[in-house]
């Protein structure tokens, strides 16, 4: 009895295991498809921050030349090379789609970064710093690939990776505290995140040993209990208050006529013009706070 409880639960660890692989490897899809497919059908990545496609296009491209020395799991590399796939598409959307810079009075600037990086207007400025990151890795790959030094730097970049993959929720976590609210940010991109932190944690610590570095279950732990805290803020302060959209500007709200004749309607009047805007049903506008 005890030998077919065993190989029953052995029959049930491998399936699992390989389910966990097949989910870490197309997670990539699965988090991000909702996320771009509601930028892209709303014409706004208001309240979308810019910050996570970088740090998930740099740690992603850096994983992928830490492959050479590390040789981990192949779906872990192959979450890589979907993940730099879906990012270039999702980085792609959201600045098509970016809103306009707000000019409303008391509006707090965002804060500068030094020559503007990962801030600018246009387009290209983008594209230029992946090309010329991933072109300065290969050469560098090509230089220190024969020498006894290339081991101890493709680790380095993996921690260096692994380090910035971690702090993927960050943006988002500030983001939504300054707007007290999740607005702009998909609640399925939480759910997905969890869940697959939930597969990644089973993956890497039922692995076999050197399957999975330490440096993965370290960074993979600290950005499970992130995502746990962007659960949190959606479940306390869901889309946030009315009347302020995804990138945490005031709304304009429309003022009606005040009912009677007032001093204003009374000049109009006098002037021949008050019974046409009266009968129009014209409103006089403000932007005020909601």
């Amino acid at each position: 009895m005890s030998s077919s409880l065993h190989r029953a639960f052995t029959t049930t660890t491998s399936a699992w295991t390989r389910l966990t692989r097949d989910s870490i490897a197309t997670s990539p899809i699965t988090s991000y498809a909702d996320q771009i497919y509601s930028i892209h059908k709303t014409r706004s990545s208001a309240g979308f921050s810019l910050d996570i496609p970088l740090i998930m296009l740099v740690a992603s491209i850096l994983k992928v030349y830490y492959w050479f020395g590390a040789h981990f799991s192949t779906s872990l590399l192959v979450q890589s090379l979907l993940m730099i796939i879906v990012h270039i598409l999702l980085l792609h959307i959201a600045l098509t789609n970016r809103p306009a810079p707000s000019h409303l009075p008391f509006q707090p600037a965002a804060a500068k970064r030094p020559f503007d990086f990962w801030q600018w207007r246009s387009t290209r400025p983008y594209w230029t710093f992946l090309s010329y990151m991933t072109l300065t890795l290969l050469v560098l790959h090509f230089l220190l690939s024969p020498t006894s030094v290339f081991l101890p730097y493709t680790s380095l970049l993996g921690y260096i990776a692994l380090a910035i993959e971690a702090t993927l929720p960050l943006p988002q976590l500030l983001s939504n505290y300054q707007r007290r609210g999740c607005r702009g940010f998909r609640p399925s991109v939480i759910v997905n995140w969890i869940i697959g932190d939930t597969f990644k944690m089973w993956f890497f610590f039922a692995s076999a040993t050197g399957e999975v570095p330490i440096a993965f279950k370290i960074c993979g732990v600290f950005q499970a209990l992130c995502d746990l805290g962007l659960g949190t803020q959606y479940w306390v302060w869901g889309d946030g208050p009315e009347g302020v959209d995804g990138a945490g500007r005031e709304k304009a709200v429309v003022s009606p006529m005040v009912e009677g004749k007032g001093f204003v309607e009374e000049k109009l009047g006098a002037l021949g013009v008050g019974g046409g805007i009266e009968g129009s049903g014209l409103a006089w506008e403000r932007a005020r706070v909601s």
